[in-house]
């Protein structure tokens, strides 16, 4: 990890070589040039739920290709943190079975991040079957 001034960063992945450069977010005195941390924590989460989500899927033999995420978080001010993060699941137009929905939805709530995210930081999770939309909350 390296600090290049100005409030950016560059981690480098050890065995790809992979590089993720952050940015401030100019609510906070950053040019807004690049994810800022706090936005990888909400992409981590969402990025996270739809790989264990293809796990699952590869076991069952149930087709996610084209699964897409929106995410939204949410920053509180006094102390400046994350308070709520919004995910939004767009599931692929197959007709899944109700068994087949709530298996990944529940694959989802269980994934390691939102596992490692502080109980306070309020998690909305909604899937989009279609036109069915399922709300379910983590924390």
């Amino acid at each position: 990890m390296i600090y290049n001034g100005h409030l950016g960063t560059e981690a480098t992945h050890t065995k790809s070589k992979s590089i993720i450069v952050t940015d401030a977010p100019p609510d906070n005195n950053g040019k807004g040039e690049a994810f800022s941390p706090t936005d990888l924590t909400a992409t981590s989460l969402a990025c996270c739920m739809l790989t264990v989500m293809g796990i699952v899927a590869d076991r069952h033999q149930i087709n996610i290709a084209g699964a897409k995420s929106d995410v939204l978080k949410v920053m509180d001010d006094n102390p400046r943190r994350i308070s709520e993060i919004y995910v939004d699941m767009i599931m692929p137009e197959i007709a899944y079975s109700s068994k087949e929905k709530k298996l990944l939805e529940n694959t989802a709530r269980a994934c390691p991040v939102a596992k490692s995210i502080h109980p306070e930081i309020k998690i909305h999770l909604t899937f989009y079957w279609g036109e069915e939309k399922v709300i379910l909350s983590s924390h």
